[in-house]
């Protein structure tokens, strides 16, 4: 700074203040060193430069002139770097870094006769900007940051920083950092990419940086124009209190959107779950408003919705099937995932397809600076995931992969028929991130998982997922962004039968997507940031097709034509503070649907119920035409209002269409569900749901509460007549019916973040109603009025405590209450053919017993010296504590005459589990 004043004032005393005329050459650069360039200039005219080496020696320059003004070659030369120019009035040039040089003071340089006080757009009147010099120790002594180049013609005095916060250790983003502007009412937080904006005063800014287990920092930052900067951040080695779920400490009372939830796969290794698997989706569950019908159930029900209802995506592919091992396991890889956001209130506009949630999940990026990994050893599956760089500091690949040999958990259940049974499964993950420049980056993701099965001696049933997905992240300058998202997913499951007699067969299924999303982001000022883009879906769904096993086999070829459709959607989205206490975010999405041939459509009678005996006809459709259209607008609304800074209150409205359904009459997902298209004759399902709710934090964000309500109103939901044969039916709308349902329910969530104790207690009153109601007997269950769903429970306890002994030792305790389900039990009993049969009650009109259960864990963690080759972490817990044998299933049937009565468990007696993971 000494050098450059006494620069400055030696060429002030020397040449005086005054410009004069241009001068014009010719004369041209390919690809060299700025300062030869300004060499050049000066070889061919009278002007002189005065700089710094350091400010120019990185810059190369080309570029052809004739004939040319010497400030307009300075002008383009400098155009993209932070260095400006004064020229003399002997034609010496003094180069600038991000400042300019001005030759007069502002009126009001040496005060005013009274003080006023102005804002920001009074202060666009004022003349240049000056920075006070004054500075104390601290300052002296942070690290001072220069961002844009200063416009002479600019008036703004307010700009827009952007950038990204990052591990320095292993280039990770920071996730929910902090970042406030010292004596000044400014703040913001990273997202989950560790990206920021922040709009800064012209001048000198005091930025500090505080995060959970990174140091804090202060950086002197000052700020001229528009421009980036990220923060490269140490990690915090102080011993710190355990946290389970962790988001950005304030965000459930700071954001507009309700039912949000953000889980960190990082902070819930300690939770012990089944066979010590770390999984976030069954963390998911312990959460207020997601369930499932039951132990080993795969899908989920969130707000009372079906399993079909939500949208899994990782990396922004769809995950049609995300459950291993009957569901005891989530299809995705822990240590690869690095966090999920679950939408289950509202919804953004960029999202949907669905009508209940969305499980937006995130691969992490691998390491760009060096070799690293992490692996654990079960008693049931093995995991490793690598990150290596590929260009160093810009790019990086991670692959993950997962096995199983859990034969033997077959053989140890409760149930003779499985003691032969064979089952496997595993993944794998890898995921390309790269970083082209500071404007563009690039990932690839790409995901596959299979499982096998047999539970009887003579079938062997298998299915996978399999995603592609590739994203581009342009900026445009510091206002405008955009996403350019192509995705393609795919799920297959297959049945192979081989018995005694001569129907043996191979049946397969297939669905198949692929998506185009432009997603744009424009931020108008510090009140509206807006969200917008288009996006397109083309579904492939093979119904299903049937071949003979073996030459002997007498099974007849069958194949269910192949359903096409395409689903498009534009949506805008404007997040507006419109006061400090008042945040709205506001969306509309509209959606179109076109039902693709080639086809054929049958027909039936109007005011008639669909069955054979009513079908007029059929309808033929060429290749892409269009079979029938549906859509419409769904609104996205929520507002969050601020009854103090730790306590506001928050209101949602969003509705949804969905025209994809799937075809089950079993209780939960099962692995040979398939998908139905809305065609001519199955409408798209419907919902609107409105939420309210409360969130406080206590004590410095120490404890979370937050209490939130809903009610959810849908129409056209798919379900299955008595009897109904559902897997290659050509006829498909013969055996289904579509009703109405209606949802309600409070969730209470109480969170302690910091201490030896830490955890949450989550509580959910629920209801979910279906009403399957005809003028025709046939298509009306119950009489036409609501019944329960088969996921209705209406009480749903769920507590999670951890407790750190000392740095390396914590247990942990998981215990979890639900309303038994409910079921359909025989009321009566006659006699056919001198063999007894049961009728049974209205469906779902009875319920299995409460479903409760107690984990435990004890997890040790190896020494934190920081240098050594691998970190590991043991984890000793105990499922099903107290060997409760809860029910999945309660179901009749007639043997030898006689009505017999069966109960299917999946964990009857504790299970107790080992695992060790390192992490280098």
């Amino acid at each position: 700074m000494k050098k450059i004043c006494i620069l400055f004032l030696l060429v002030f005393l020397r040449h005086g203040i005054a410009q004069e005329t241009d001068s014009k050459i010719s004369i041209a650069f390919e690809n060299v060193k700025m300062a030869d360039a300004l060499k050049r200039i000066e070889d061919k005219t009278n002007y002189q430069f005065f700089y710094l080496e350091e400010w120019i020696s990185a810059e190369r320059v080309s570029g052809s002139y004739q004939n040319a003004e010497v400030t307009s070659i300075l002008e383009e030369i400098f155009k993209n770097t932070v260095i400006n120019f004064y020229i003399m009035d002997d034609k010496s040039v003094v180069l600038t870094q991000n400042s300019l040089v001005y030759d007069t003071l502002p009126d009001d340089y040496f005060g005013k006769e009274e003080a006023e006080v102005v804002d920001y757009e009074q202060l666009e009147e004022l003349g240049p900007l000056f920075l006070n010099t004054k500075e104390n120790t601290a300052q002296r002594t942070m690290e001072t940051v220069r961002i844009g180049k200063e416009n002479r013609n600019s008036t703004s005095r307010t700009f827009t920083l952007r950038g990204r916060a990052i591990n320095f250790i292993d280039q990770k983003p920071i996730a929910d950092l902090a970042i406030i502007v010292k004596g000044k009412d400014i703040g913001t937080s990273t997202d989950a990419n560790g990206s920021f904006t922040i709009e800064l005063p012209a001048g000198e800014n005091i930025i500090e940086t505080r995060a959970l287990g990174i140091q804090d920092s202060k950086t002197r930052i000052i700020i001229y124009n528009n421009g980036v900067y990220d923060f490269k951040l140490n990690e915090s080695f102080e011993a710190l209190d355990e946290v389970v779920v962790q988001g950005n400490r304030n965000r459930n009372v700071e954001t507009a959107l309700t039912g949000v939830t953000l889980i960190d796969v990082e902070t819930i290794k300690n939770i012990p779950l089944v066979l010590g698997e770390r999984d976030i989706l069954k963390a998911a569950i312990t959460l207020p408003g997601v369930s499932n019908a039951g132990e080993g159930a795969s899908g989920y029900n969130v707000r009372g919705g079906r399993t079909d209802q939500n949208l899994i995506l990782l990396d922004n592919g769809v995950v049609y099937n995300p459950a291993h091992f009957f569901g005891i396991f989530s299809a995705l890889n822990p240590f690869s995932t690095e966090t999920a956001e679950i939408y289950k209130g509202n919804i953004p506009a960029e999202f949907g397809g669905r009508l209940s949630s969305v499980f937006d999940i995130k691969t992490k990026d691998g390491n760009n600076e060096k070799f690293s990994g992490e692996a654990s050893i079960g008693p049931v599956t093995s995991n490793v995931v690598l990150e290596t760089p590929i260009v160093k500091g810009k790019s990086a690949l991670l692959l993950g992969g997962r096995a199983t040999y859990s034969d033997w958990i077959l053989r140890s259940l409760d149930d003779e028929q499985l003691q032969d049974s064979k089952a496997s499964f595993f993944d794998v993950v890898a995921k390309y991130n790269h970083t082209i420049n500071e404007n563009n980056e690039i990932e690839a993701t790409g995901y596959y998982s299979r499982d096998a099965f047999s539970i009887t001696s003579d079938s062997i049933f298998d299915y996978s997922n399999r995603l592609v997905s590739l994203k581009w992240d342009h900026k445009f300058n510091d206002k405008n962004a955009m996403d350019v998202i192509l995705s393609n997913s795919e799920y297959r499951f297959g049945i192979e039968f081989d018995g005694e007699s001569n129907d043996d067969f191979d049946l397969g299924y297939k669905n198949n997507e692929t998506e185009l999303k432009l997603k744009m982001k424009y931020i108008y000022n510090d009140k509206h940031t807006f969200d917008y883009g288009f996006a397109s879906k083309l579904y492939n769904v093979s119904p299903g097709n049937i071949n003979p096993l073996g030459n002997e086999s007498e099974i007849i070829p069958l194949a269910i034509p192949e359903e096409r459709a395409l689903e498009s959607a534009v949506f805008l989205s404007d997040s507006y503070k419109v006061s400090d206490k008042l945040l709205i975010d506001m969306g509309l999405r509209y959606s179109f649907y076109f039902a693709l041939g080639a086809g054929i459509q049958r027909t039936y009678q109007e005011n008639a119920p669909l069955n054979n005996g009513t079908q007029t006809g059929t309808e033929e459709f060429d290749d892409n035409e269009i079979i029938e259209t549906y859509g419409g607008p769904e609104a996205r609304f929520s507002a969050r209002y601020f009854l103090d800074p730790t306590f506001s209150i928050k209101a949602s409205y969003n509705n949804a269409y969905q025209y994809i359904h799937t075809l089950s009459n079993n209780t939960t997902v099962s692995p040979t569900d398939t998908w139905k298209l809305s065609d001519l004759n199955i409408e798209p399902q419907q919902a609107n749901q409105v939420s309210l709710g409360l969130y406080k934090n206590f004590e410095g964000n120490k404890y979370e509460l937050s209490l939130e309500g809903y009610y959810k109103r849908q129409k056209n939901l798919l379900d299955y007549k008595v009897g109904a044969q559902l897997l290659l039916n050509e006829a498909i709308e013969t055996e289904v019916i579509q009703g109405d349902g209606k949802a309600y329910g409070v969730e209470f969530l109480l969170k302690k973040n910091e201490g030896k104790l830490n955890g949450w207690l989550g509580y959910t009153y629920s209801r979910s109603f279906v009403r399957l109601d005809s003028e025709f007997s046939e298509e009306r269950v119950n009489n036409g009025e609501f019944f329960p769903s088969n996921f209705d429970k209406p009480h749903d306890v769920s507590v999670v405590a951890n407790y750190k002994f000392t740095k390396r030792l914590s247990a942990s305790a998981n215990f979890v209450y639900q309303t038994g389900r409910p079921v359909t039990f025989p009321i009566g009993s006659f006699e056919f053919n001198n063999s007894e049969f049961v009728f049974y009650s209205d469906r779902n009109k009875f319920r299995i017993p409460d479903y409760y259960r107690l984990d435990l864990s004890f997890n040790m963690e190896g020494n934190h010296k920081i240098k050594k080759f691998a970190h590991s972490f043991w984890s000793f817990s105990i499922y099903n504590v107290l060997g409760r044998n809860n029910p999945y299933s309660v179901f009749f049937v007639t043997e030898d005459g006689d009505i017999k009565a069966f109960q299917s468990s999946i964990f009857a007696i504790p299970v107790p589990t080992i695992t060790y993971n390192f992490k280098f």
